[in-house]
């Protein structure tokens, strides 16, 4: 029976099937390979990060590889089945190679492979840096290639989180922390606890914390926290951002460890302009969307002028927002080879510095960030500071920070490798740091060094009652937030409790100020 026997209505259906059915065999044939093959400087295959896109801006995905939103990672070799057409790509390996973009033209009944060498900018390892991302969400399976294409050295994988635990049913590994090789680790218990109150971080535990039953204000997550240093006094516990809601709480609390200055709210593609459900930021004074990361900054600041030395960390976020692995990282300084437990013994003296694409190695008179200067009453302290710049982005100038203000600006250059000098001075107690933000107007991307401290005389602590007030403003308005969300009374009682010891503890910082 050909068309003309048929029924009038089937005609129509029977015509769409057939076209269609052309449509995709015509699809399945016309697809053609695009290979890469991305090589160091020796010509070997190098792990890497590859960004491929249509005409549209659709991002496509190599086969069989770890792939997240809009770019997926390999050993140096990928394949992918495309139809014919123009597509663009980008190929990067973190901050201390020169990532590569171009475009290629893919005809019908012709493979094309795609040579690409990626040359290093910096060798911060051979130097004793190592790079850590504090927030990964990625598959455990993916994990070493991930860090491997991302030349990152530590990572602990978050794998409990308030809804989800991958641990639930299962045995837990004997051997938490692994190897991808001799100097890279990742561990595989990281915890998170994110509701009203913000996001702490939670590394070194060997079980998870017992959370999925926790509304989103009750109970506190002070709770939370003595639990984990109940059950491993020396398990690490991180601030996820400067601006969460409880931030004012943990610091009171002495019990945290890190906060993280280069957070997830800064992304490859752009920047989360709000807060999300953390303090809002005066947007007037504080416009989108760089406003966020200046917020991120000012608050770390009133932290350190509060006599808090909290050193800074980051996290990037990838597996829940758009970030690669790395994007936001935190290098750490050690002397010698490569040691997972030596590196979090230096994150915590402050031996570090933060980025998410600038390279910022700087000391004062010798001496790392995280070093405190010590001096005599009467003594002017002078401090000579030795500054490397290395970036893929234009850097205008490199600010040195004292005490939560600019103190002075080095000019930049063009060149991607610089060496800059300066000079800080303190006749009283005080911090510093320094600090380059990429000339991007689209987002905050930035390099940042831990604090360096000063003490003079018998004041060696300087607190500062604008900071210390701006804290304890913070609390009485959560308090007040808190009070109009938790309707039983034994619940806000509880909860309330940690509150009123933080406030406590802001009256106290206000009334030992020493400084404005």
């Amino acid at each position: 029976m050909g068309m003309r026997d048929m029924p009038s209505i089937l005609v129509p259906l029977v015509a769409f099937v057939l076209v269609s059915a052309a449509h995709a065999a015509e699809s399945q044939l016309a697809r053609q390979n695009l290979r890469f093959e991305v090589k160091d400087v020796q010509g070997l295959a190098l792990p890497c990060r590859i960004h491929v896109a249509d005409s549209d801006g659709r991002p496509q995905q190599g086969s069989g590889l770890p792939f997240w939103r809009d770019h997926f990672v390999c050993d140096g070799r990928a394949a992918l089945e495309l139809v014919p057409g123009r597509y663009r790509y980008e190929i990067e390996r973190g901050p201390e190679y020169k990532p590569v973009s171009g475009s290629v033209e893919l005809r019908a009944s012709q493979d094309k492979t795609v040579l690409v060498p990626l040359n290093r900018i910096a060798d911060l390892a051979k130097g004793g840096w190592f790079s850590g991302d504090l927030h990964v969400h990625r598959p455990l399976k993916d994990v070493p290639l991930l860090m491997q294409a991302e030349d990152l050295y530590v990572t602990p994988v978050i794998t409990w989180w308030n809804r989800t635990n991958l641990w639930s049913g299962q045995e837990i590994p004997a051997t938490l922390l692994q190897r991808v090789d001799d100097v890279r680790f990742y561990q595989i218990m990281g915890g998170e606890d994110e509701r009203d109150g913000g996001a702490l971080l939670f590394f070194g535990l060997q079980r998870p914390l017992l959370i999925a039953d926790a509304k989103r204000e009750y109970p506190s997550p002070m709770k939370f926290i003595a639990e984990a240093r109940r059950i491993q006094p020396d398990a690490w516990i991180d601030i996820e951002k400067p601006f969460w809601w409880d931030v004012p709480l943990w610091l009171a609390s002495g019990k945290v460890d890190s906060i993280g200055v280069a957070n997830n709210h800064m992304q490859r593609s752009g920047m989360l302009a709000n807060e999300a459900w953390g303090r809002p930021r005066d947007k007037q004074r504080l416009p989108d969307p760089r406003g966020n990361g200046f917020w991120t900054q000012e608050i770390y600041y009133h932290i350190l002028n509060c006599d808090l030395r909290l050193p800074p960390s980051a996290g990037s976020a990838s597996g829940v927002l758009p970030n690669p692995v790395g994007y936001n990282r935190v290098y750490v300084h050690i002397d010698g080879a490569m040691d997972y437990e030596q590196w979090w013994r230096q994150l915590k003296a402050g031996r570090c510095f933060v980025t998410n694409g600038p390279l910022l190695l700087c000391n004062a008179d010798g001496e790392p960030p995280g070093h405190v200067f010590r001096a005599e009453a009467g003594r002017r302290l002078d401090l000579r500071l030795e500054m490397s710049l290395i970036s893929n982005d234009r850097v205008r100038q490199i600010e040195i920070i004292k005490n939560g203000r600019v103190d002075s600006t080095i000019e930049a250059d063009d060149a991607p490798s610089q060496q800059r000098t300066g000079r800080v001075s303190f006749a009283e107690s005080g911090w510093f740091l320094i600090r380059a933000i990429a000339d991007n107007p689209r987002m905050f991307r930035f390099a940042s060094t831990a604090p360096f401290y000063v003490e003079i005389g018998e004041q060696k602590r300087r607190i500062s009652r604008n900071s210390a007030q701006f804290f304890l403003d913070w609390v009485i308005e959560r308090e007040k937030q808190i009070r109009a969300k938790i309707q039983s009374p034994d619940e806000l009682r509880e909860v309330l409790a940690y509150h009123e010891s933080a406030k406590r503890y802001w009256q106290d910082v206000v009334k030992r100020a020493n400084a404005e």
